[in-house]
């Protein structure tokens, strides 16, 4: 029963990664021709021998939004697109708040009774 589940799991997981890999395809090559092989962020640019390097960034971070004239895309070498989804998860990081209305920021302040303390050491 246990090898049942599994290979229903390893063929699920499979076929998503498939389906992945060709929507990736699609998109990329769409972008490599359209684009040219440099950087958007840093000019670097690209060869045969290197452009594996260089990936297809969605600017509105939706992989599925893909229009056939590339306005969602632009092309990043491998570093600034770490760099760029690395930066938007540092930017929402302070912008998370709960279903109870409650932010992830800090509110304790050590130094609040600061005053108070050490007027009452004198």
């Amino acid at each position: 029963m246990v090898k049942a589940k599994t290979d229903k799991l390893d063929k699920v997981l499979a076929e998503a990664r498939r389906a992945s890999d060709l929507r990736e395809q699609g998109y990329r090559e769409q972008a490599l021709k359209m684009y040219p092989h440099i950087c958007g962020r840093c000019s670097r640019e690209f060869t045969r021998k290197n452009l594996h390097e260089l990936t297809v960034h969605h600017r509105d971070h939706d992989h599925d939004n893909n229009p056939s004239d590339g306005s969602n895309w632009e092309l990043l070498c491998i570093y600034c697109h770490d760099n760029e989804h690395q930066r938007q998860l540092e930017a929402n990081q302070g912008n998370t708040s709960h279903d109870d209305g409650k932010s992830d920021t800090a509110t304790f302040n050590p130094f609040a009774d600061l005053k108070s303390m050490l007027d009452s050491n004198k």
